[in-house]
């Protein structure tokens, strides 16, 4: 989505004017800055392209007011930080904002056909206009990237002078100058042409840019550019890894790396924030008297939080440590995260017991839930009140950022921060469960097992692929288990798209796959008016959710697709689908966990030439 158009700055209603001065281009909203528009992203704002900076300024250039603090503390501890902050508020009175830099910096001339860096125009200050022409600039449609995260400019100077075999050290010496143009004949690469005035070569088209070893046929590899963090930002440990000719607006030029977590009791009152900065003392003194003594110096004597209820915090969160003597992994940790939100949805809370500070109520519904029982579900919860943090540790390139290992991700700032930026959902759900005793029958079925050992094992190529040490890639996390219950939640956010109103992508799923855990929650995903109207909680009481997961599975028996997408032997992303298509089970992307990919339906319903394959079976044959 394109930012709204650049409007000029206006000054605050105390006179105030932003730093520096700095003209505003756009507009974003907070969410973006998650997941769209973050760090080491381009933003494309009118006939201008920019990336966005990184995060060494923003302490002094983010305002508190605007870009407020906020607090999770299992998410914290997680990460390694001590808080999170919002993206700033983008209002006509801001005092700064998110700050952006050209790139790429390469611009060509649609009058003259020049091709040359932006400020190689000479265009009036404030302006991207040739100054010779005065027609607005183009910013080059292609980049460069590596696996690394690494981005830069494409080098159309080595591209046009291939056939000439010339040194990459004499770039510009030629004498010439680049010019692009376009011939009209076709959409494709073919039609744009870049020639050099030298004389010394001839004019090319950018056919086979693309190819993923057109930049190594000219000997260049990544020297590790850093645009966001500064021009001339290199990464200090280099690179050398292959280079990817990108189109600027492709979705693989910068895919966030993002982490979250529910705020559950008893951290979710909000009353623990204050001893935010304290927490890593805490967990060091073993008595209650040493942690009473230290509060009282930490605090001057009076300490907000009751010595009783910090007491309960630290003890909530040694049970959040993972099991083992060994140095837990990040993998553990997030596992062991996930594990407790787990147990807190199944067992709930009661809104009366609480104050009005609470935001996380979740609690058993009226009816009955034997209803269930026939469709292998158990446990539904009602979600009243929710809060999750997303934020956002690092970025990748060309790679699926929920595969890669951590080494491939690239940082947000060239200094280590003691916070990342971060968004807050409020909103509600419904949690369920499947029937343990039937799950285990059902999954240990071997032609459950060998169809989606087909999954596994092509989602494992790609991880070792991607992987720098194929001994050492991130493990396929499917089984028939998670498969089931990912497959699951899509098709019941799609019938809930239809019943209840909600559009596909304000509810996001949130799966519980483990030897212990078989539980699915799907909530809103977004804070505006979708947020918590109450619709969502409601198709979770017993006979309403058991009227839609019918209806949904019975939905999921035809898709327009058929018979290809349910006798595929592969589908999606490297054959990581089976029976899955935009036409029946996939969701916006902003709804998945994974990427839309370990999805088949079969696992529901079945095939025709076994029916009993599908975990459903039994209710479409009532």
């Amino acid at each position: 989505m394109t930012p709204p158009p650049a409007r000029r700055r206006r000054a605050a209603a105390n006179g105030a004017v932003p730093s520096h001065n700095l003209p505003r281009r756009g507009t974003v909203r907070r969410a973006q800055v998650i997941t769209t528009y973050g760090v080491g992203s381009l933003i494309a704002v009118d006939h201008e392209s920019f990336v966005v900076s990184g995060l060494d300024d923003a302490d002094r250039s983010w305002n508190r007011d605007e870009a407020p603090i906020v607090h999770e503390r299992r998410l914290e501890r997680l990460l390694g930080v001590h808080h999170f902050r919002l993206p700033p508020a983008s209002e006509d009175a801001s005092r700064d904002g998110l700050r952006v830099r050209r790139f790429p910096s390469m611009h060509s001339c649609p009058e003259c056909n020049e091709l040359q860096p932006h400020r190689d125009f000479s265009p009036p200050a404030g302006r991207s206009v040739c100054g010779t022409c005065e027609v607005d600039l183009v910013p080059s449609r292609f980049v460069v990237a590596c696996e690394a995260g690494h981005l830069d400019e494409f080098p159309y100077w080595q591209w046009v002078h291939r056939s000439s075999d010339r040194d990459a050290t004499r770039i510009g010496k030629c004498g010439g100058k680049l010019r692009m143009r376009t011939s009209g004949r076709t959409s494709s690469l073919r039609s744009i042409v870049i020639s050099c005035t030298c004389g010394q070569v001839p004019e090319v088209s950018m056919e086979g840019s693309f190819r993923r070893n057109a930049l190594k046929d000219l000997r260049l590899t990544c020297r590790g550019a850093r645009p966001w963090l500064g021009f001339s930002a290199t990464d200090p440990a280099g690179c050398g890894l292959p280079l990817r000719t990108l189109q600027r607006g492709s979705s693989s030029v910068w895919q966030p790396v993002l982490k979250s977590a529910l705020s559950i009791p008893p951290w979710s009152n909000g009353r623990a924030d204050p001893l935010a900065e304290h927490w890593d003392a805490l967990r060091h003194l073993e008595s209650r008297e040493h942690i009473e003594i230290y509060l009282k110096g930490a605090f001057k004597g009076a300490c907000p939080v009751p010595l009783d209820e910090v007491m309960v915090l630290l003890d909530a969160e040694r049970e959040e440590d993972p099991e083992g003597e060994t140095a837990p992994t990040f993998d553990d940790r997030y596992r062991a995260l996930r594990n407790k939100e787990y147990d807190s949805l199944r067992t709930g809370n009661d809104e009366s017991e609480h104050s009005h500070d609470e935001r996380f109520v979740c609690e058993t519904p009226l009816g009955d839930p034997g209803v269930l029982r026939p469709l292998g579900i158990t446990g539904p919860m009602l979600v009243k009140k929710l809060r999750e943090v997303r934020a956002v540790k690092g970025f990748t390139r060309l790679v699926d950022a929920e595969a890669t290992t951590e080494p491939k991700e690239m940082p947000l700032s060239q200094k280590p921060l003691a916070w990342l930026p971060a968004m807050e959902v409020q909103g509600e759900g419904v949690f369920l469960r499947l029937d343990g005793d039937r799950l285990a029958a059902w999954e240990t079925t071997p032609t459950v097992v060998a169809r989606v050992e087909l999954m596994r094992a092509a989602h494992q190529r790609v991880l070792d692929q991607r992987a720098d040490d194929p001994s050492k890639a991130v493990l396929s996390p499917a089984t028939p288990r998670m498969v089931l219950l990912h497959t699951l939640a899509h098709v019941l956010i799609n019938e809930w798209s239809l019943e209840a109103g909600y559009p596909a992508a304000s509810l996001r799923e949130r799966l519980y796959a483990a030897d212990d855990m078989a539980g699915v929650l799907i909530y809103t995903a977004t804070s505006d008016s979708a947020g918590s109207l109450g619709g969502l909680v409601a198709q979770g009481e017993p006979e309403s959710l058991d009227r839609t997961t019918r209806s949904a599975i019975r939905r999921a028996e035809w898709c327009s697709s058929d018979p290809l997408c349910m006798e595929a032997e592969a589908a999606g992303s490297a054959g990581t689908n089976l029976a899955a298509c935009h036409a029946c089970v996939m969701l916006p992307e902003t709804s998945c966990e994974h990427n839309n990919i370990l999805l088949d339906r079969a696992l529901l319903v079945g095939t025709p030439e076994d029916p009993v394959l599908g975990f459903f079976e039994p209710v479409l044959g009532s």
